[in-house]
């Protein structure tokens, strides 16, 4: 009976959460719509997205706990906000939580997701991994945005980690010479716990979850050269990965109503049975 009252409380929470993403976008989809058409209704696009995020972040009922270094970049400072990649929900956290006007580099397959794509692809920085010629041009789309005094929000692992909470994929180089070429300070951000929430398991799992983010202080890029940029990603790489929670590792697994089946014993605790039974036949 509880396993039965968990699949369905379950199912019950990820309806209720997928409809409160879902409904306000649909909603205010023919408004994206026309603000992503032109540069000047970017700024409007962008709040409306913030709004949205922080509404139905606050309607699913999840506390978030937001923990803020005592430095942080001056008001109107463009930066480079580096963040670890754990879930699906990490990109509308972000939003909630830093300020300014953020412009996400995201791989090129959002672009196509149906609806919310086209918007996503044409008021943030889009990029194939696999295409040197897309990683240059979206590396010249960024230094132009943080040259207008927006800010950039990069997963420098380049994917979702394949062990979230737990540790970080490789870093790649871009955002560290992209800091460096544009003179802007870099922001460390560590989620640690979002893929309890909404993990990337290849389908749709929620599970109601605490959501946490810690955005440490920045580190200034004034006066490095590009041979200074492995060090730099090694040091932002130590600060995100110090405030990894690895007892909070793991994704929840799949739901269902049915008691999950016994483990078979292990081979020791089998051969002990088998000779106190066969101790008990001679006897």
């Amino acid at each position: 009976m509880t396993q039965l009252l968990r699949y369905v409380g379950h199912r019950l929470y990820t309806t209720w959460a997928t409809f409160w993403f879902v409904a306000p976008f649909l909603v205010t989809y023919p408004v994206q719509w026309a603000l992503s058409q032109r540069p000047a209704g970017h700024p409007y696009l962008h709040a409306l997205n913030r709004a949205w995020s922080r509404f139905f972040i606050a309607v699913w009922g999840v506390p978030v706990e937001t923990i803020r270094a005592a430095e942080t970049v001056p008001a109107g400072q463009p930066c480079l906000y580096l963040a670890n990649h754990s879930s699906l929900i990490d990109i509308p956290l972000l939003f909630t939580t830093l300020p300014g006007w953020l412009h996400v580099l995201g791989k090129s397959s959002l672009a196509k997701i149906p609806l919310w794509g086209p918007i996503f692809g044409r008021s943030h920085i889009i990029v194939d991994r696999n295409s040197a010629v897309s990683r240059g041009r979206s590396m010249v789309l960024a230094r132009r945005v943080l040259a207008a005094g927006h800010s950039v929000i990069i997963f420098p692992e380049g994917q979702i980690s394949r062990h979230p909470g737990q540790q970080l994929e490789p870093f790649k180089d871009g955002a560290f010479q992209l800091a460096i070429a544009a003179g802007v300070p870099i922001v460390p951000i560590t989620m640690p716990l979002n893929h309890h929430f909404l993990p990337d398991v290849g389908g749709l799992r929620v599970r109601w979850a605490r959501l946490a983010i810690i955005v440490h202080a920045p580190i200034s890029t004034t006066g490095l050269g590009a041979a200074d940029a492995p060090a730099l990603k090694q040091q932002v790489y130590e600060i995100i990965a110090s405030a990894l929670r690895p007892e909070a590792g793991g994704v929840p697994g799949p739901s269902t109503f049915r008691r999950p089946a016994a483990l078979p014993a292990p081979a020791t605790d089998r051969a002990h049975q088998e000779s106190a039974d066969h101790q008990k036949t001679s006897a």
